[in-house]
């Protein structure tokens, strides 16, 4: 018991160092992923029909790809052709691309499930496109969309160690190198489980509240 408490403390303040890195890796790769999934959302509900065909077929070909082939494609393979990217940056802009495809699906099916209504009667005021989808669509959408995107969040969490396979730092990566030098597998993956739990559960109740919150405006 002595044993399994001293290797706790010591190995606890490395895994909470990587904690770190996996909550910058994820709250920046779900930054990325809603900027780049907005845009394509709204590529894929123009009017125009190159726009459509392109973002379709930029959603696909991302959904149709494993996130690790991404990941090892831009840290690996870009470099060949010039650019040359941090593990941490190539972890962001892998996680971030993967997942642009998703929220892009949630952004679309938010926006087309506004009543079009109100999008009629904003016409009928003389409301430009840009201002309507900025005053009025895009904020009930995301009402409408937050249930799936706050689940993408806890995802983009837990995929968060995948970055670990191009050695970003991140509290999987960490638990693994004390592992195979410690060989206290059994305590060092708990721990991460651990970590894990008590950084996605207060996630998961957090965004439950929300959704609450605004169900009820909805109601109201």
């Amino acid at each position: 018991m002595e044993n399994l408490l001293q290797n706790v403390r010591d190995f606890l303040p490395i895994l909470l160092e990587g904690a770190v890195v996996t909550v910058q890796v994820t709250v920046l790769s779900f930054l990325l992923s809603s900027v780049l999934g907005l845009g394509l959302a709204l590529m894929k509900l123009s009017r125009v029909r190159m726009l459509r065909l392109m973002a379709s077929g930029i959603i696909d070909v991302i959904r149709g790809l494993p996130i690790i082939v991404q990941l090892f494609y831009i840290y690996f393979v870009l470099p060949e052709f010039g650019v040359h990217l941090s593990a941490f940056q190539a972890g962001v802009i892998g996680l971030g691309i993967a997942y642009s495809a998703y929220q892009a699906e949630n952004f679309r099916a938010g926006i087309e499930a506004v009543d079009s209504g109100q999008r009629e009667a904003a016409m009928a005021l003389g409301m430009r496109s840009p201002l309507l989808m900025r005053r009025v669509i895009l904020p009930q959408a995301f009402r409408i969309a937050l249930p799936p995107y706050g689940n993408t969040l806890v995802m983009m969490l837990k995929d968060s160690s995948l970055v670990s396979t191009i050695t970003v730092a991140e509290m999987t990566r960490a638990g693994q190198l004390i592992a195979a030098s410690t060989f206290q597998n059994m305590t060092v993956y708990t721990l991460v489980a651990l970590l894990y739990l008590l950084m996605s559960l207060p996630l998961v109740w957090s965004l439950r509240r929300l959704e609450h919150h605004f169900g009820a405006g909805r109601k109201a």
